[in-house]
């Protein structure tokens, strides 16, 4: 018996590891790879921008050498009244007088003056309230006096709550299977800030890395939500199979699709903040498997315990039945979750979505036509070909490996028999 689940999972791992030593393999002979100053290259092409040479490019201005900004949580106590001004061009600004005291850091205790406020029309002046939490920047100027902004409002308190509530809700309602995908949520949140983003940072290949990941990530998630059992292992199988055809699946449709991971503006921060050497479309390619890995592990669970369930309801039927049964329940995944992924997608481009709209005066290919809108529609493709394809390999194997089960009812009734 342990022989048997032995071989499953160097079968398992065996399998894995051919896929995405094949699939980097490829990634390292492909020649278009892209880092970012190739793709500025491209980007000034595309602009028609010559490039500068060196006595083109006036004697930089020496900058005095000030303190960086220093950032503190503080805390309102006091609101003055909003005044209005105007200034140049026939604009209106609404300004308020507001007192802060500093909650952390050096300054702690301090007590200090600033103003808060905007263009009217343009940035309404913020909702300032005695008690209200602000995050604020101490900036030193070159006559070397100092100023107190509000940059932003303190929220650490809120979100903590938020997930609080959500953890509440989880274990309340999931019970030990609650606290196990709780600890491989975490799990996966450490993989992915302590090294899938460090490595890449360092120069390494986005796309191995990711892999590496998203295998240690996958596994860590279901054992930890599932259990260390065989559909809990038929389910990781299922993910990492169908994982592989995805990545597979991205390398062509990006590359048919001529996309360079340079339609984001986080692609641009990247290119300003001297990481030159990321490669680019791996890392447009290392998002897409780790996005389709997130519902990967969601339906192949599901799956595999549809058929499991039908095995135990009636453990007459062959693998055929069983994968013809389970395929059934298989397409209504398939009918909610395209559409559900499809939404998610559609919702966080939202502001996009709505800048298009407005802007009357492109044409509606043009639109499409862009990196921004193309790597968005090619992921969620993939990722809905993934979903797809996932239930028919999570079926068939769940089927395969599941028709000699264990039956608990079965069991459990011949041994009352029994003993009677």
């Amino acid at each position: 018996m342990y022989s048997k689940k032995i071989l499953f999972f160097v079968a398992t791992f065996f399998i894995y590891f051919n896929f995405f030593t094949l699939a980097v393999q490829a990634d390292q002979l492909n020649d278009s790879q892209m880092t970012v100053g190739q793709a500025q290259e491209i980007l000034n092409i595309n602009l028609d921008s010559d490039t500068l040479d060196e006595q083109d490019v006036p004697a930089q201005i020496e900058q005095p050498n000030l303190p960086p900004d220093e950032l503190y949580k503080a805390k309102i106590i006091a609101v003055g009244e909003e005044q209005t001004q105007e200034i140049y061009g026939g604009y209106t600004e609404k300004l308020k007088k507001v007192t802060i005291i500093i909650l952390d850091g050096k300054e702690k205790g301090e007590v200090v003056d600033t103003v808060i406020g905007g263009l009217e029309g343009i940035e309404s002046s913020p909702n300032a309230h005695v008690g209200q939490k602000v995050v604020v920047a101490k900036s030193y100027k070159i006559d070397q006096t100092v100023t107190y902004n509000i940059i932003d409002q303190y929220r650490l308190d809120a979100l903590l709550i938020i997930v609080i509530i959500f953890f509440i809700l989880a274990i309340i309602f999931g019970k030990w299977k609650g606290f196990g995908s709780l600890l491989g949520l975490s799990f996966s949140i450490v993989i992915l800030a302590q090294y899938i983003v460090p490595k890449i940072i360092a120069g390494e290949n986005p796309l191995l890395v990711t892999l590496i990941g998203a295998l240690i990530i996958s596994a860590s998630s279901l054992f930890l939500a599932h259990g260390f059992n065989k559909r809990t292992s038929i389910s990781w199988l299922s993910t990492m199979i169908t994982l592989a055809i995805a990545l597979f699946i991205s390398k062509l449709f990006v590359n048919f699709s001529y996309l360079f991971g340079v339609g984001t503006e986080e692609s641009f921060y990247l290119q300003n903040i001297g990481i030159a050497q990321i490669d680019l479309r791996g890392l447009l390619l290392a998002g897409i498997v780790i996005g389709t890995l997130g519902v990967l592990d969601d339906i192949t669970t599901a799956q595999t315990a549809v058929v499991g369930e039908i095995h135990q309801a009636n453990h007459r039927l062959s693998m055929r039945e069983l994968y013809k049964r389970g395929l059934v329940v298989g397409r209504e995944h398939i009918a909610s979750l395209v559409n559900t992924l499809v939404l998610a997608y559609a919702g966080a481009s939202l502001p996009l979505f709505i800048l298009f709209a407005i802007n009357h005066g492109t044409p509606i290919w043009f639109k499409i036509n862009s990196q921004l809108v193309a790597e968005e529609l090619v992921r969620t493709v993939i990722g809905s070909m993934s979903l797809i394809l996932a239930v028919p390999i999570t079926t068939i194997l769940a089927a395969y490996f599941l028709r000699n089960e264990k039956i608990k009812a079965e069991t459990e009734g011949d041994s009352h028999i029994h003993h009677h």
